[in-house]
């Protein structure tokens, strides 16, 4: 197995020089330098958490919110071996993310290191923001 890996990986590096090169003789024969000022990006439409009614730390808790759809389901309905949170109440979702992050769930997988990422205040809010959604089937 690890003389397999050598020659794939011995493979790959003549493949990334050779691509490499390929890359910089078309870039100088382009008249490109590497030194060309970079693209400034400025988004058509930026979010303004003012104009939508809410405070940067509100726009904040949406955006950890919608990082739980992945697993959880939109606004938390997803309801699989992962558990909805939609409706939920309140003191048991803050006190288990509060006990994620304080590792006091030893049979978690990945929720401990999601939870140590934020604050105790935005891991409150995050559990009031889906203890306030209607359960129910994901959209």
């Amino acid at each position: 197995m690890l003389k397999g890996i050598k020659i794939f990986k011995r493979k790959w590096m003549i493949h990334g020089i050779i691509a490499t090169s390929i890359l910089s003789v078309g870039v100088l024969s382009s008249g490109c330098s590497a030194s060309a000022e970079p693209y400034d990006y400025t988004p058509s439409s930026p979010i303004d958490a003012e104009a939508e009614g809410l405070t940067p730390f509100e726009r904040r808790v949406e955006v950890i919110a919608m990082s739980c759809a992945a697993c959880h389901g939109t606004d938390g309905r997803k309801a699989t071996t992962i558990p909805a949170l939609a409706g939920k109440p309140l003191p048991v979702l803050s006190a288990l993310l509060l006990a994620y992050k304080n590792d006091q769930m030893p049979d978690a997988t990945v929720m401990p290191r999601i939870a140590k990422a934020y604050t105790d205040d935005e891991l409150r809010a995050v559990a009031e923001y889906f203890a306030n959604i209607t359960p129910g089937l994901e959209e």
